[in-house]
């Protein structure tokens, strides 16, 4: 499985497709966390999307899906 937390989201060039994907699902369960209505729990410190509210999470998932259709 991918690791991730040893990543940085600002240079998601450097990540390959499973990194990504993993990336993407992540992300996804996040901004369900945050629609579901209930506080999403708190992220540790190195997790790639700690402090990420959710809009900053939409735009990371844009990013990311850009990224991947250029692989």
């Amino acid at each position: 499985m991918a690791n991730i937390k040893e990543k940085n989201v600002n240079q998601l060039d450097n990540w390959n497709q499973k990194e990504l994907r993993k990336l993407r699902m992540v992300i996804r369960n996040r901004i369900s966390a945050f629609d579901s209505g209930k506080k999403p729990k708190d992220l540790e410190e190195d997790h790639p999307l700690f402090g990420l509210d959710q809009g900053s999470c939409k735009d990371l998932l844009q990013k990311v899906q850009s990224v991947e259709a250029k692989l």
